[in-house]
């Protein structure tokens, strides 16, 4: 014995004048999040969706692009659009601030150690120069409070980074940084570790800067791997 089958859906219901294109595209994603249009369905065509929301194709074809972006659905040349998700992909910066500090730290140091090797064969005087104020910057703020020497901790690797002159490497750290941040700052208020020794990990970073003006990458490296793997991280 067939099974009935399922009521008819509830009618889409036209969206408010403004903005258009946000209201067309929450309305179709929440369909395709109920199911109602499962992975690998084709919607359908722009004209029916138009009618439905009570906006224009032009509006209709904004929505879809939006959610094309989000990763919920595709476009196939000739075939139509088609559901490929039922969720909206996480952007990096959205992964990012999810992510464990220490899932994210295991990268950083991935990153920043490979920098640090590059920095040396790489750098030009004026890197040097850049280390050397960062470095500068790291000891005045050691008298200030946490989230300052952080801060300036974070600009002295940055100044590291940017000696490697890749421009993959230093987006990709830049985006760590505020996750790093708050792990840091959190981690520093939970050790006190910087009560008994305000400019933590001085001589590290100076050794670091040595190694890279030096031109010796794999002193580099290791300075900078010990040092990461100290529990305030450098």
């Amino acid at each position: 014995m067939s099974s009935s089958p399922s009521p008819p859906p509830s009618p889409l219901g036209a969206v408010r004048p403004s903005p258009l294109v946000e209201q067309a595209a929450e309305a179709l994603r929440a369909r395709i999040a109920e199911g109602y249009w499962p992975v690998g369905t084709k919607l359908p065509g722009e004209t029916t969706l138009a009618k439905e929301l009570g906006v224009g194709r032009s509006t209709v074809r904004e929505a879809l692009r939006a959610l094309a972006g989000a990763g919920l659905v595709r476009p196939r040349q000739g075939a139509g659009v088609f559901v490929v998700a039922t969720e909206p992909a996480e952007d990096w910066p959205t992964r990012l601030r999810r992510a464990a500090v220490t899932d994210v730290y295991e990268v950083r140091m991935a990153v920043e150690v490979h920098a640090a090797r590059l920095a040396a064969r790489r750098r030009t005087p004026e890197d040097v120069t850049a280390m050397q104020l960062a470095l500068r910057g790291r000891r005045v703020a050691s008298t200030g409070d946490d989230e300052a020497f952080v801060d300036a901790d974070i600009a002295f690797h940055a100044a590291v980074v940017a000696a490697a002159h890749n421009p993959v490497l230093t987006d990709l750290f830049m985006e760590f940084v505020p996750v790093l941040r708050k792990g840091l700052v959190d981690l520093l208020a939970l050790t006190g570790l910087r009560v008994q020794e305000p400019n933590t990990a001085d001589e590290a970073h100076e050794a670091l800067v040595r190694a890279v003006a030096d031109g010796d990458p794999e002193t580099a490296a290791a300075v900078l791997t010990a040092e990461l793997e100290d529990p305030f991280g450098g």
